[in-house]
Parts: structure tokens; sequence; C-alpha cells
């Protein structure tokens, strides 16, 4: 009996690491605290737990081992829980002091499960683009939100599709990438799945993350099994949709390469 309780703390502490607390991989601490890049532009990926990538997809890693983008250095600044207010207050840390040639933003939907009044989303957002273009010259690309749950005909996709509205005119305003990652979850959803309505809960995310880092579950057979085709827990990506991100991105990198 104390043996079975201690493997159960010790695989419920294991799955709460890797999922919750461990750093993403090639964090701006260990990137960028030491100076400017070495022989490789930077690239700085920056939002919350769906760029992080231990709760689901992880699109930078995904991104990172694409052989025609083997030139440049990929930093994860992306945090578990943040909104713009917090991705705003790190701004010089994760981001300012990588020295980016190229930065990737997707940040927002913790704003939308939090209630963040819209008005206050679109001046965080903006002050974010705004400092990046003033103190580097990188090139910025700002990614639209991906769905809450599978069924867009819900209360809370009504509500995020006034953010991701917010995000294309800033996009435009600020005259920088705007990468819709959203449209291309829906085209999707519409036609392959998109029953599913937002059903999160942080048990159903532990349960999903167990599956994943003790029984060695894909995040697209975790979703399948739970009936979802792109979202593992209604909000974090399997391999299936953070395969659009990284796509979409992938795309824009290539579109024109980063001078260093």
């Amino acid at each position: 009996m104390i043996l079975l309780v201690s493997v159960v703390l010790t695989g419920t502490g294991a799955v709460a690491y890797l999922t919750f607390l461990r750093p993403p991989d090639n964090p701006p601490a260990d990137l960028c605290a030491q100076g400017p890049p070495g022989e490789r532009p930077r690239v700085v990926a920056a939002g919350a737990s769906m760029t992080q990538g231990t709760l689901g997809a992880d699109w930078v890693a995904a991104l990172r081992a694409r052989p025609e983008h083997r030139a440049y250095e990929f930093v994860n600044a992306g945090i578990n829980g943040n909104t713009t207010a917090d991705l705003l207050q790190r701004l010089d840390t994760d981001i300012l002091a990588c020295r980016p040639a190229a930065v990737l933003l997707l940040i927002g939907t913790n704003d939308v499960r939090d209630g963040v009044a819209l008005e206050r989303y679109r001046a965080n957002l903006g002050a974010i683009i705004a400092r990046i273009q003033a103190r580097t010259a990188a090139r910025i690309a700002v990614m639209s939100l991906p769905p809450l749950g599978e069924n867009l005909d819900t209360t809370i996709n009504r509500s995020l599709a006034g953010y991701n509205a917010a995000i294309k005119e800033i996009a435009h305003r600020a005259q920088v990438q705007y990468l819709p990652v959203h449209e291309r979850m829906a085209d999707h959803l519409r036609t392959q799945g998109g029953r599913q309505p937002y059903a999160f809960s942080f048990p159903l995310a532990f349960a999903i993350a167990a599956q994943h880092y003790l029984l060695g579950r894909s995040w697209d057979e975790i979703a399948r099994h739970g009936g979802r085709d792109l979202l593992v827990d209604h909000v974090h990506l399997n391999d299936r949709g953070g395969a659009i991100v990284t796509d979409l991105a992938s795309r824009w990198l290539s579109e024109r390469p980063i001078a260093f």
C-alpha cells in the first residue's frame, strides 16, 4: 500500500512538473541573458501555454526542427497562463533582451478566458508591438487566436471573434504580418469536426497530460479519444492543430529570409 501511494505521488509530481512547472525548450533566460546572438539570427516566439508547448503540441520546436530554418536560433518565450498584461511586463527581459531578428506573437487566449476588456486587450497588444518596433528592427508576425472548444457557435467563441478582429486591425495599423491561425482552424472544423463546445478544466488538463507523459499517448490520439480534432482539452493544440500554426509561421519566415 505504501509503495502504491509512493508511485502515485511520484507520477502526479512528474506530470505536474512536466506540464505546468518546467520551462520551455530554449527559454529567454538561457539564450538571451548572456548577450547578443552569435552567428544565427534569433526568432522569438512569445505567448502563453500554447507557445510554451508543455501541454499540447510544441509548435516552436516543430518550427525549429524544419531543415529550411536551421539558420535561425529559436527562442521560446511562452509562459503558462500569461495574458497580454503579463507579456507586456516581461517584454524587456524575454523579447527585447534577445535582440530578435523576428518575433512571432500568439497571445490573448487567457485574456478571453479571464474576461479582460477588449479595449484593455487592444491597448496591451498595441503597446507590445509598438515597443518591439521602437527598440528593435525585428520583423513581427501576430497570430489570430485558435477557437476555444471546437463548436464555433458558442458564447465564448463569439466573444473571441472580437479579439481576433482587434488583432487583425492592430496588425494592419502597425504594418506587421497577420497570420490567420483561427481562420485556418475554423475552416478545418467546419468540414471535419466542430461539435464539442468549450469545456476546459484543470482536472481535465491534468488527466490529459498524464496520458501523454505517463502512458506515452500522442496528443492526436488523446484528442481523438475525447472526440476532438484539433484541441486536446478544448484550449491547447494537438499535433494536427500545432501543424497549422507551424505551417503558417514557417511560410512567413520563408517568404523573406531574415537578414542578420
